[in-house]
C-alpha cells in the first residue's frame, strides 16, 4: 500500500532544531502506527474494507449561539490528529486495549525518537461489539499535550475530571455516507448522542492516555441496530466524529477531538488476539482521573 500523507496542523512555532525535530519524530511515528493495522488506512471518497479521515466540516455541532438560537455549525477543523485504527477479534470482551503489550499504536509512539520529551497524548476509543467473537474497533487520536489539550479548557476537564463528567459529556454525531436505507432510517443519517448516558462507558487513564471503552451490548436498542448494520456491514460507510459536549455558553462553539470514516469494513479483516493477556504484563496506569496533564508541558 502507499504511504499516506499524514495530515500536519500548522501553528507558529520557534526556528530552532529542537522543535522541528520533535515535530517530525510525532508524524514519522503517526504515520507507522496510521499504516499498520489489518484495517488499512484507505481513500476518504474511493476506498473500501478501511478507514479513513472525514473532514471536521461534515459533522454539524453546537454554534457560538447555540443556546439562544439552536444554530449549528460546521465542526472545522479536529483539535486530535488521527493516529491509526485497529479492528480486533478475541474469545472475551478486550477491555484497556491501550495498556496491553502487543499495542502496536502504543509501542509505536514508545519506540519514537525523543519518546520522553515529545509529550504527546492520545485519546482512544474503543467500540466494544458483543456476540459469540468479541470484536474491538479502536480509532487513536494523537496531539502535543501544550497544542490541544491544555490550551482547550473543556478537553482538558474531560481527560482530568472523573468518570462522571465524562459520561456526562462524551458524545458521538454520526453520518451515514453510504448504505442502505434501512440502515440509515435506524442509525439516522444526522444523528448524535451521548454515549456516554446511552451505553455504559469505562475510561482508563494512564500516563500519557485516555481509553475510553464504550460497551456496545450494554443497551438492547444499541446491540439491535448494530446486528442490523452488521448484516450489511460491507455496503455500509459511515462517519463518526467523537466530542465533549458544550452545555454552557462559554463552552461554544463545539470541538471534535477526532473524526473517523470507517468504508464498507468486513468483518474477516479483523486482528485475532488474545483476550487472557496476563494482567502481569500490563503497563502502570492509573484511572478515574487521578493522573493529570502537566500543564507546564
Amino acid at each position: 500500500m502507499r504511504p499516506v500523507k499524514v495530515k500536519r496542523k500548522h501553528h507558529h512555532r520557534s526556528s530552532t532544531s529542537s522543535a522541528a525535530s520533535t515535530t517530525c519524530n510525532f508524524d514519522e511515528w503517526r504515520e507507522e502506527a496510521i499504516n499498520g493495522g489489518s484495517l488499512k488506512h484507505v481513500d476518504l471518497h474511493n476506498g473500501s474494507n478501511g478507514w479513513a479521515s472525514p473532514p471536521g466540516d461534515v459533522f454539524s455541532v453546537r454554534g457560538p449561539n447555540y443556546f439562544t438560537k439552536k444554530g449549528k455549525v460546521p465542526a472545522g477543523e479536529w483539535l486530535l490528529n488521527p493516529a491509526g485504527v485497529d479492528w480486533l477479534r478475541s474469545n472475551a470482551k478486550l477491555d484497556h486495549v491501550l495498556a496491553r503489550p502487543d499495542n502496536r499504536v502504543m509501542n509505536a509512539l514508545r519506540s519514537s525518537k525523543n519518546y520522553e520529551k515529545s509529550k504527546t497524548f492520545v485519546i482512544g476509543i474503543n467500540l466494544q461489539v458483543p456476540g459469540r467473537d468479541h470484536y474491538s474497533a479502536v480509532f487513536y487520536f494523537a496531539t502535543k499535550l501544550n497544542e490541544s489539550i491544555n490550551s482547550n479548557p473543556l478537553l482538558y476537564q474531560f481527560i482530568n475530571g472523573t468518570d462522571a463528567f465524562r459520561s456526562s459529556r462524551f458524545k458521538i454525531v454520526n453520518k451515514i455516507v453510504n448504505g442502505p436505507w434501512i440502515v440509515k432510517t435506524a442509525v439516522g443519517n444526522r444523528s448524535a448522542c451521548l454515549l456516554g448516558k446511552a451505553l455504559n462507558c469505562s475510561y482508563h487513564r494512564g500516563p500519557n492516555y485516555l481509553e475510553i471503552g464504550v460497551d456496545i451490548g450494554s443497551s438492547a436498542i444499541a446491540t439491535a441496530i448494530l446486528r442490523l448494520a452488521l448484516g450489511c456491514v460491507t455496503a455500509v460507510t459511515i462517519d463518526m466524529g467523537f466530542l465533549v459536549e458544550s452545555q454552557t455558553d462559554p463552552e461554544l462553539p463545539e470541538r471534535l477531538f477526532g473524526a473517523v470514516r470507517i468504508c464498507q469494513m468486513e468483518m474477516g479483516s479483523a486482528t485475532l488476539v488474545d483476550g487472557a493477556t496476563p494482567t502481569s504484563k500490563v503497563l502502570p496506569m492509573s484511572s478515574g482521573g487521578e493522573s493529570e496533564v502537566d500543564e507546564d508541558q
